[in-house]
């Protein structure tokens, strides 16, 4: 953690954070992807307002995230998943992950929300960061202000076995996942957090023709849904949003809607993400 920085930040408001590094340095923390573009220069560029001849960098470096004090008790909503929640297939650069939407809407009463997304993300499993349950405490629990956090993780621990993610990992069963949940459900209540299950998003056709292809099959989706009929009746959440429901085609549920979809049946795309977002009220949020 660094020292304090006075710097009057809006809400809503964009920071540059430039770090200068005199030695080579090893990259210890990077989070990849993540639609948003950073640069390398030469030397301390850290006063610069522009970096001609920079190199872009497609994710972060070093940077955690940013703590801001506010003058009044912030209530905050963490999003808490993977690539879906990273906001892969939106627009880079735009901010228009379903979190950033939701940001927006939340932000003139008050209400901060964080991103906990991390592409390749997995209940079980590690390999893109950790499992779910070894980063939940500092990803949204230790989170200043962490009022509830909306959980959307299981479609990578359904797809990446007997795929090109994880050929020799045994098939994901609906109670395994349920046991996950279950888990993060209670470590949140005994921290006061409310915690929101998502349902799983429909996926058929997608990585087709890729050698992922294999991370999705119709015995993958079977799990699927059992797991979101659990989400949605098994009482383990304070509350439930379907965004299965929210994004799926009407006239093929296995598959995204497609004026939602990024164009991989994977991700959503802008559009897609703002119905996520909207589907999140008040009510779902903060039981009120």
């Amino acid at each position: 953690v660094s020292d304090p920085v006075a710097l009057p930040v809006p809400a809503l408001g964009e920071l540059a954070v430039s770090t200068y590094f005199p030695q080579a340095t090893p990259v210890t923390t990077f989070h990849w992807g993540a639609q948003q573009t950073g640069a390398l220069a030469a030397g301390d560029a850290t006063g610069a307002a522009d970096l001609p001849g920079a190199r872009p960098l497609q994710g972060r470096a070093f940077l955690a995230g940013v703590w801001v004090e506010s003058p009044s008790r912030v209530p905050v909503v963490a999003a808490f998943g993977d690539s879906l929640t990273d906001g892969n297939g939106s627009t880079p650069g735009a901010n228009r992950r379903w979190p950033d939407l939701l940001a927006r809407r939340l932000a003139p009463q008050g209400v901060g929300v964080v991103n906990a997304g991390i592409s390749g993300a997995r209940v079980w499993g590690d390999k893109m960061g950790v499992n779910a349950m070894a980063r939940f405490d500092a990803d949204v629990l230790s989170q200043p202000g962490v009022r509830t956090v909306v959980m959307m993780m299981g479609i990578n621990d359904i797809g990446w076995p007997d795929s090109g993610f994880a050929p020799d990992e045994a098939p994901m069963t609906a109670a395994r996942l349920a046991e996950g949940y279950r888990q993060l459900a209670e470590a949140a209540r005994a921290r006061g957090v409310r915690i929101v299950g998502g349902t799983i998003a429909p996926y058929e056709g997608s990585l087709h023709g890729t050698p992922l292809s294999g991370h999705y099959s119709p015995a993958k989706d079977a799990a699927r849904l059992e797991v979101n009929r659990w989400i949605r009746e098994g009482g383990a959440f304070d509350a439930v949003v379907d965004f299965d429901a929210v994004l799926r085609d009407p006239a093929h549920p296995a598959r995204l809607l497609p004026a939602y979809d990024s164009g991989d049946h994977l991700h959503p795309n802008d559009a897609g993400y703002a119905a996520m977002a909207q589907a999140l009220d008040l009510a779902t949020l903060f039981g009120r």
